[in-house]
């Protein structure tokens, strides 16, 4: 007799999905083939690592040790050149792992949908989400580049998943999850029959791999660790809240150990994750510019013509735009900072880094709330709702439209397309969380993981926000949760 509280899966709908989704990267693939600088460092590191048993770069005439690079992707790349020389072989493994992060996405999203909701009512929001990740353009392009975003935001989702599903109850990993949204099965007591797949385990030990691979992923555990002591604030809590803490701390620190203890043997140095700027042992950081450009930066474009460019090649005081100055005496200032910095052959020293230092001093003090809120505003704006073309060699200028539009018709058409899907993506999510609390969607225990998906997209986003080089891709990991709380919007009880 048929099950009616669990109807048989249909894999067709799903497996459309994904197919449309293989179709849109193999598209970026064959369309948009591209490399990059961080790539090819990631490479050399993984090839000198694998054929010469030294994880470092070439450095007068021979490797020399480095951690610039924390050893997860340089390792993931390293994999797929041993099978076979070039890019294909790893361009197709990122594909397929995003693949894999759609699925994921439509587990979170099933996850929040509520127990009481019927199977196929949730598993409808789950292909929702699925269809949502698998035709986003935005990570099916960097499937096609060799970066860290696609195996990053795997691990994010993993991360997630693991940890939404362990706030829920659901305490053991299990294909239920998957198809269902829900376990339906409690362990015993209210433990896991292993302790290997406690999801509060599971849920760190990705955090710890992700760290691996991007050095900002511990935000995870700290979006959980703000929303969790929150819950959890009362002393008849305090044994979950230490269980929890515990599982989740030891998965984080298990990957950590083998990279923190050959830096302390070969580089004699106490270093878990990797560098603050991914400089090399002896590298100078101007770290006094970074702080100066911290107070008006604002742009993608910007990045690229002063934190890109400076300390590598020659540059002028034309890159910085009007919003970089306050007077004509601070441009003055800067101007002869750039003279010295292009007669010194694109060296600088501590005095000029200094005085940079000291500019952004003075810029704060006049005016701190553009500093701490203004700009920092506006750059979470930009890697939000940029259209995201970078990888796809369009210059994503949109102003004045009408002769951006006549000068190239294809730049500017990409460039509107990309931007208003970016848009209708967070118009999806924030849909999803509307609907979701206004139909009762979202209560209980699913507004505790809704609550902990926010306050990480929040914190990691406030954080980049303050980084020296705020790239719109540092956000893409958080796009997993977009998916799962954009497709809330199809959530409904009754089918």
């Amino acid at each position: 007799m048929r099950n009616e509280s669990n109807p048989r899966f249909n894999w067709i709908p799903p497996a459309a999905a994904l197919g449309a989704g293989l179709a849109l990267r193999l598209f970026f693939l064959i369309k948009y083939p591209s490399g990059s600088v961080d790539g090819t460092i990631y490479e050399t590191l993984g090839h000198n690592w694998f054929a010469h048993g030294t994880y470092g770069l070439d450095a007068v005439g021979r490797i020399t040790p480095s951690d610039i690079r924390a050893p997860g992707y340089p390792a993931f790349t390293a994999i797929f050149h041993l099978v076979r020389r070039g890019e294909t072989p790893l361009l197709l493994a990122q594909i397929a792992l995003d693949l894999c992060t759609c699925v994921l996405a439509a587990m979170l999203a099933g996850l929040l949908t509520p127990a009481s909701f019927s199977v196929q009512a949730r598993r409808r929001v789950q292909l929702a989400a699925l269809w949502l990740a698998a035709l986003c353009p935005f990570l099916a392009d960097y499937a096609a580049v060799n970066l860290t975003e696609v195996l990053a935001t795997f691990l994010t989702a993993l991360a997630l998943v693991a940890f939404a599903a362990a706030a829920l109850g659901n305490e053991k990993l299990s294909w239920r999850l998957l198809l269902n949204g829900t376990d339906n099965v409690a362990p015993p007591g209210g433990k896991t029959s292993s302790f290997l797949k406690s999801t509060w385990f599971v849920g760190g030990l990705a955090v710890g791999c992700g760290t691996m691979v991007r050095p900002e992923t511990p935000l995870i555990l700290v979006a959980l660790g703000c929303v969790f002591l929150w819950r959890w604030r009362r002393p008849a809590d305090w044994p979950k809240l230490f269980r929890a803490g515990a599982l989740a701390a030891a998965g984080f620190v298990l990957p950590l150990i083998p990279w923190t203890a050959r830096n302390a043997i070969s580089l004699h140095e106490f270093q878990p994750l990797a560098p603050r700027y991914a400089q090399s042992p002896g590298e100078t950081v101007p770290t006094g510019l970074y702080a100066w450009t911290n107070t008006w930066l604002e742009r993608y474009r910007d990045v690229d013509q002063t934190i890109w460019t400076i300390g590598d090649s020659p540059v002028t005081i034309a890159i910085f735009p009007a919003a970089a100055f306050d007077t004509e005496d601070e441009r003055q200032r800067v101007a002869a900072l750039i003279a010295q910095y292009d007669a010194a052959c694109c060296n600088f020293s501590p005095e000029w880094n200094a005085q940079f230092a000291e500019l952004a001093r003075e810029r704060t003090a006049r005016h701190p709330l553009r500093t701490y809120l203004t700009v920092p505003f506006q750059r979470a704006l930009t890697m939000w709702f940029i259209p995201r073309v970078e990888m796809m060699g369009y210059t994503g200028d949109l102003f004045p439209p009408r002769k951006n539009y006549e000068d190239d018709r294809e730049d500017f058409l990409v460039t509107v397309l990309l931007g208003a899907i970016g848009i209708i993506y967070v118009a999806f999510a924030v849909g999803g969380i509307t609907r979701g609390l206004s139909k009762r969607v979202l209560s209980g225990p699913q507004l505790w993981v809704v609550a902990f998906l926010i306050a990480y997209c929040i914190v990691r986003t406030t954080f980049l926000t303050r980084v020296e080089a705020p790239e719109p891709r540092y956000v893409l990991e958080c796009f997993p949760i977009v998916y799962a709380l954009g497709a809330l919007v199809w959530a409904r009880q009754s089918d």
